[in-house]
């Protein structure tokens, strides 16, 4: 490990360690909060710091996990309101999985007013110390310290990419010192900051004259001996070099290599979930789905009498849905329309607000008055629970369409048809029914080509906010 790959994991380090005292120190000022400044209603029953003590440590080692799932540890470019959407969301989910423990532990001797204390003290803080922390990267990077010093070599389109995000996202510690191009008309004169030292062939004195660390060729695939030779310069000089692929403009997350004695063989892999990323994530869905039915069964049972009293017709809705490779199955819902919604639909199709082959109407006369309730709080769509644990469905997927919008697709489009449809995904918590058709799709391949379990995971947990609040839900 190099120096730099080692102040970068000193520093997550450093970060998780600061966290867990800061969570510990979080949750005691809530405890003070609430039982010696006694902020909030009185209370019967008095819990002393030493008895709240280990829920902190136990808090402190959630949230560690969840800021780790939030990539507040290893993705650099985490800033801003960004990083403080991750805590503040990473701390109501752990507060929740807390209160689940706690009120098992002890139902009727907790102040419900100490865990909101908790969420908000531990989201100030945690921000704090990122503040801080950035404040101190900025000072050393003023210094001339903890900055890479970059070449980039090429100005096209990719070199110019790479400079737009540079320029956009300081945080990530790169300085470029200046580009490199063949092109006279490229390097005719400097792109904003960055001045032209010269075509390629210049390499050489600009790493023996210039203090740089990395160097980052962005040429086309066509130019391979050159890249080739640029990198040989590199190493002669002890410079790190990175190589913006140019493969087809594919993403690295859509090409698989091999090795056939010593000659690689690059494939271009379909966005899809298989084989073991596939039991995995099915191993995930049965797991988190038999704790979620337990939960929120009480929940399910005063939504369906609810239905029953305010309308005539059956609680729950089904609906043939594709599937996973074309696969039809009924969907189950709680009915949030009158009973005859699927025979009116056609009369409403002039006021259809979303595009592409899908029919969403913001005030849609079909609704009922508690199907609006339970479909702002997207209650209606807990039955669903069933279709993932029978394994029609996944938790976390692209949303599951009818036979007569598949009709309608464009060849592209039925590459989402690839994954499991799920209860939530990336077209939810990135927008929901304010994004475009098109744009929902992309978002499916974008997560199938990138699928881990932590994406799943981080679904998850920004679903909940964004259910919460009622983000595109109509």
């Amino acid at each position: 490990m190099g120096a730099p790959e080692h102040r970068r994991g000193l520093r997550r380090l450093l970060l998780a360690a600061a966290d867990f005292v800061v969570v510990n120190v979080a949750f005691f000022i809530a405890w003070w909060l609430r039982y010696e400044a006694r902020l909030g209603p009185a209370i019967e029953a008095r819990i002393e710091w030493r008895d709240y003590a280990p829920w902190g440590i136990a808090l402190a080692l959630i949230l560690m996990l969840l800021f780790a799932v939030e990539g507040l540890y290893t993705r650099r470019a985490v800033a801003g309101l960004e990083r403080i959407y991750g805590i503040a969301t990473s701390t109501i989910v752990g507060i929740a999985l807390l209160t689940v423990l706690l009120y098992g532990v002890r139902p009727s001797a907790q102040s419900r007013l100490m865990l909101p204390y908790a969420a908000a003290t531990t989201t100030l803080l945690v921000a704090s110390v990122r503040a801080v922390d950035d404040a101190w990267r900025r000072r050393q990077r003023r210094q001339g310290r903890g900055v890479a010093r970059t070449v980039i070599v090429g100005a096209g389109e990719s070199g110019r990419a790479v400079m737009r995000n540079i320029v956009a996202q300081p945080e990530l510690g790169y300085r470029v010192v200046g580009f490199l191009d063949d092109n006279l008309d490229k390097r005719a004169k400097a792109i904003g900051r960055f001045e032209p030292l010269g075509g390629t062939d210049a390499l050489p004195a600009v790493l023996g004259g210039k203090r740089a660390d990395l160097v980052i060729v962005t040429l086309p695939w066509t130019a391979r001996e050159k890249i080739v030779e640029l990198v040989d310069v590199c190493g002669a000089f002890d410079v790190r070099v990175r190589i913006v692929p140019d493969l087809f403009q594919l993403s690295l997350n859509r090409v698989d290599g091999e090795s056939l004695n010593g000659i690689p063989l690059i494939a271009v892999r379909a966005p899809t979930i298989r084989g073991w990323r596939f039991r995995a994530k099915r191993a995930m869905d049965v797991a988190l789905t038999s704790v979620l039915l337990a939960l929120t069964a009480p929940m399910m049972a005063v939504t369906a009498l609810a239905i029953l009293i305010d309308s005539r017709g059956p609680v729950l809705y089904r609906q043939l849905r594709v599937g996973r490779n074309g696969h039809v199955f009924t969907l189950f819902k709680f009915r949030s329309m009158h009973i005859d919604a699927d025979m009116v639909r056609e009369g409403l199709s002039d006021h259809n607000e979303a595009t592409g082959p899908i029919f969403k109407m913001r005030r849609d006369p079909r609704v009922t008055r508690v199907g609006r309730i339970i479909r702002r709080l997207s209650l209606d769509e807990l039955p669903q629970l069933w279709n993932v644990l029978r394994g029609d469905m996944s938790l976390v997927g692209p949303r599951p369409p009818m036979p007569i919008e598949v009709e309608e697709y464009q060849e592209w489009h039925h590459r989402r048809l690839e994954v499991a449809p799920g209860m939530t995904g990336l077209w939810q918590v990135s927008g929901r029914s304010k994004l475009t058709f098109d744009e929902m799709v992309m978002l499916d391949l974008f997560y199938a080509e990138n699928w881990s379990l932590f994406l799943d995971l981080k679904i998850l947990m920004r679903t909940v906010p964004t259910v919460l609040m009622g983000v595109g839900a109509y």
